[in-house]
C-alpha cells in the first residue's frame, strides 16, 4: 500500500512536471553530492529523467552519453556536441535546477577525442569523467587531466573488467591525482568483493560512487537491485567509511531494475541514504 501511495504521487509530480523537490539534503554540508545516472531512467529521454530525479528530492545529474535530450532539444547526449547544443543542454539543467556533476561510463578511441572529452567536461562544469579506458591510453589521459583539473574515476563493471578490482584501480591512480575510483559497489558485490574493505583499500582514490543496492533472489542466480538498505551492499557500513575518509564528490544513484517505473524506490532509497546518513558517525 505505501508502495502504491509513493507511486502515485510520484506520478502526479511528474505528469504536473513541478520542479521544487530538489533539495539540499544533510549529506551536502560534508560535499556529497548526492544525484542519480540517468542511465537510472534510460528508457526516457534525458529531459524526462531530469524531471524524475528532482521528483526524488536530488539536485545532481550523472549523465551518459546515447541517451535522447528530449525537451524540444533534437539529438542525443554525446560528449562531441557542438556549443550551440550544449547551451541547450545546459537550459533544460536549469529549467529543473541540477547541476551535472559526472558524466560516464564513457570512452574516447584516441587522444584527440579525450581532448575534446574534457574540453566539454570543463563546459559543462563536470568533476567526474566516470571511465574504462585501454591501459596504453593513461600515457596521455593522466597528463590531461592534471591539464583540465578534471577527474577520471575509473568505473568498476563486474569481474572480469579490467577495473572490477581496487588493486587495478590503485595502479593507474599512482599516475595522478586526478585519477581514482567511480566507486560501483553493487558491481563489487557482483564480483564477490566486500564493498567496505574495497573503499578501505581505495582510501584517499574514492572520486565518486555508483550506488546501489543489490540482493541475489532470481531463479537464475543473478543480481538486481533493490531499495537501499534492504540488499547485500552494506549501505550503512559504506556511509560510515565514506564519513571516516571524509570523502567529497558525486555520488550517482543508480538503480537497474523495474525500469518503466523505479522512481519510487530511488526516491524510498534516497530518504533512506539522509536518514541513515544522520544516524551513522
Amino acid at each position: 500500500m505505501q508502495f502504491l501511495k509513493s507511486s502515485l504521487l510520484f506520478f502526479l509530480l511528474s505528469a504536473y512536471g513541478l520542479s521544487s523537490l530538489a533539495q539540499n539534503g544533510p549529506e551536502d554540508k560534508s560535499g556529497w553530492k548526492l544525484g542519480s545516472q540517468s542511465y537510472t531512467f534510460r528508457l526516457f529521454t534525458f529531459a524526462e529523467a531530469l524531471k524524475k530525479i528532482d521528483s526524488c528530492g536530488l539536485k545532481y545529474v550523472e549523465a551518459f552519453p546515447g541517451q535522447k535530450l528530449g525537451g524540444g532539444v533534437e539529438g542525443t547526449m554525446d560528449f562531441k556536441m557542438d556549443a550551440a547544443k550544449r547551451r541547450e543542454v545546459k537550459a533544460l539543467l536549469k529549467k529543473y535546477g541540477i547541476t551535472m556533476t559526472a558524466f560516464g561510463v564513457v570512452n574516447a578511441t584516441n587522444e584527440e577525442e579525450w581532448k575534446t572529452l574534457f574540453e566539454f567536461a570543463k563546459d559543462m562544469g563536470i568533476l567526474n569523467i566516470d571511465t574504462e579506458p585501454k591501459p596504453e591510453q593513461f600515457a596521455y589521459i593522466a597528463p590531461l587531466a592534471d591539464k583540465y583539473k578534471i577527474n577520471v574515476a575509473l568505473h568498476n563493471h563486474p569481474k572480469p573488467s579490467h577495473y572490477w578490482s581496487p588493486d587495478s584501480v590503485l595502479k593507474y591512480a599512482a599516475k595522478s591525482k586526478f585519477i581514482g575510483s567511480c566507486s560501483d559497489i553493487g558491481h563489487w558485490v557482483r564480483s564477490g568483493l566486500d564493498p567496505v574493505a574495497c573503499l578501505k583499500q581505495l582510501n584517499g582514490h574514492v572520486l565518486g560512487l555508483h550506488f546501489k543496492d543489490v540482493v541475489k533472489d532470481t531463479p537464475d542466480g543473478k543480481y538486481h537491485d533493490v531499495v537501499w538498505g534492504k540488499g547485500d551492499s552494506k549501505v550503512d557500513a559504506v556511509i560510515h567509511e565514506l564519513k571516516h575518509q571524509k570523502f567529497k564528490g558525486p555520488i550517482s544513484a543508480e538503480y537497474e531494475y523495474h525500469w518503466e517505473n523505479n522512481g519510487p524506490e530511488v526516491a524510498e532509497s534516497v530518504k533512506y541514504f539522509r536518514t541513515t546518513f544522520q544516524k551513522v558517525k
